[in-house]
């Protein structure tokens, strides 16, 4: 049987977007049955821009297989906020949820917050990397069955099954644990785009340390590159780096207006596209490529065994074939909270102070962050 593609798409494109014009997008990508779609995001100003995130939270509940992968950059955001929103998409997407890393390197965008310059690639990266791993202690820090919700005795959590996360790095410190419980995928999907230039031997300090993000933190690469010799030696490399899970997609610009274009694009996936385990599409004219996508290309490749039939599994990691990762800490060996002092109440045993009995509590918030 020939290997199977995974295919994704990119929902940017210029002009002025709205929600009901991203739901359209999103029925259509779900209609070809796309693994998941990307969403770019920048903090420079720009007429129209909606938020990559709160734009896929509402695309969730009118979606039921698609993958949702916004852009999320870690420059001049908190990770511990990055965590509970990925995990919030996470959940309220049923477990459709990823998270495509991106880094702010423009003076508008520091000038739009204000609280620090521009610096190198390298040293963004370097953040985004420590960023992406506090984010996962986070996601572990509530072992899967940490939740008891029992009204009766008031029980909301097994204390004992939380976990400080204590993080420590050159740019931030996170303590933890995280204040909502594990994702439903256990850590949502986490993507990283590199360049064929990146993996270079003379390839600058910021394309490397690119490389090292998606090498130790990603799940899928999406992976730019001139032809398909230089794809298959980039996506040797990546694996060699990587392992051999990570999910390798190649980016390819798609304007879908001819019977040509559809060909081309079926061909490339039959010969295999160059060691890589797909293709991710960006699209010319999103609405229109999408739809010949879903209605021209798409059954093409089913035809050929290239493609499957439907959605399968649950959640964007079923649909990847990839694991769910078990908790860090479930075996035992990350330190449980303790009660913070002076509290004298317990969200393991009784309800918290003030609460009326039977009332399911929450921990307090214990997460600390520091920059």
């Amino acid at each position: 049987m020939p290997r199977q593609l995974h295919l994704s798409a990119a929902l940017d494109s210029p002009g002025r977007f709205d929600a009901a014009r991203f739901t359209d997008l999103a029925r259509l990508a779900e209609r070809a049955t796309l693994d998941f779609v990307t969403l770019d995001d920048s903090y420079t100003p720009e007429p129209g821009r909606l938020d990559a995130l709160a734009t896929f939270a509402r695309l969730a509940p009118v979606t039921r297989g698609l993958g949702l992968v916004p852009t999320v950059t870690t420059t001049h955001t908190e990770p511990f906020h990055t965590s509970i929103a990925v995990n919030t998409l996470d959940w309220v997407s049923e477990g459709r949820a990823g998270w495509l890393v991106g880094v702010s390197d423009t003076e508008a965008e520091a000038r739009a917050f204000g609280r620090r310059g521009t610096a190198p690639a390298e040293e963004l990266w370097a953040e985004a990397a420590d960023a992406a791993e506090a984010a996962s202690r986070l996601w572990d820090s509530w072992e899967d069955d940490a939740e008891i919700r029992d009204t009766a005795t008031g029980r909301f959590v097994d204390r004992a099954k939380l976990h400080y996360v204590d993080f420590e790095g050159p740019h931030f410190s996170v303590r933890g644990p995280s204040i909502t419980p594990r994702p439903p995928q256990g850590r949502p999907v986490i993507a990283v785009t590199v360049a064929a230039a990146d993996l270079a031997p003379d390839a600058d300090p910021g394309g490397r340390a690119r490389v090292a993000t998606a090498a130790r933190h990603a799940d899928v690469v999406l992976l730019d590159a001139p032809d398909r010799a230089t794809r298959l030696t980039a996506a040797t490399e990546l694996r060699l780096r990587g392992g051999e899970a990570l999910r390798i997609l190649a980016r390819i610009p798609v304007a879908l207006t001819t019977a040509a274009a559809t060909a081309d694009l079926l061909t490339e996936a039959t010969e295999g596209g160059g060691g890589v385990d797909g293709f991710h599409l960006v699209p010319a004219d999103p609405a229109r490529d999408l739809a010949v996508l879903a209605d021209h290309v798409v059954p093409a490749l089913r035809e050929r065994g290239l493609f499957r039939a439907g959605y399968t599994g649950r959640t964007l990691r079923d649909r990847l074939g990839l694991a769910r990762p078990a908790s860090r800490y479930a075996s035992g060996t990350g330190p449980a909270t303790t009660e913070p002092p002076g509290t004298g109440t317990s969200a393991t045993d009784t309800s918290a102070a003030g609460t009326p009995a039977g009332t399911p509590t929450r921990p307090a918030a214990t997460a600390e962050v520091t920059r």
